[in-house]
């Protein structure tokens, strides 16, 4: 059985690398051990490197390349134009996880993807998505 293949916004990256003890540091868990596959385009791969080297986050370079890195095995995918989102930097995502065949997008700002707009796309907090991850 292959790995399920989801969205995770950049927020979850972000929190899972500054407090290694909660639900998102478990995802981040998970997508190292290939438990999860992360689903990203060209456009949610360049925020990914953006946000994670902000100097205010003081997150290790290595542990920044690390998991870009591991990003780079899997292939890219370009969905396309999403829907319309408050804030437009949301929209690759959503358009994204609807294109993939889990349909889950993983946030710590579920107000960002309004239920109207996320159609067959289930949108999940970091909690709530951890009783999906397959056991070890």
């Amino acid at each position: 059985m292959s790995a399920p293949v989801w969205v995770v916004d950049t927020n979850v990256l972000v929190s899972g690398l500054l407090r290694p003890a909660g639900p998102p540091a478990q995802i981040l868990n998970a997508v190292r051990d290939g438990r999860i596959r992360l689903a990203y385009s060209a456009a949610i791969l360049s925020e990914y490197a953006e946000v994670l080297r902000r100097p205010r986050f003081a997150l290790p370079p290595a542990v920044v390349a690390d998991l870009l890195d591991g990003l780079s095995g899997w292939p890219p995918i370009e969905p396309g134009r999403g829907p319309r989102l408050p804030d437009p930097d949301d929209e690759p995502f959503l358009a994204l996880a609807r294109v993939t065949p889990d349909r889950i997008l993983v946030t710590g700002n579920l107000a960002d993807f309004p239920p109207g707009e996320r159609g067959s796309v289930v949108v999940l907090s970091p909690a709530a998505a951890l009783k999906y991850i397959p056991a070890v």
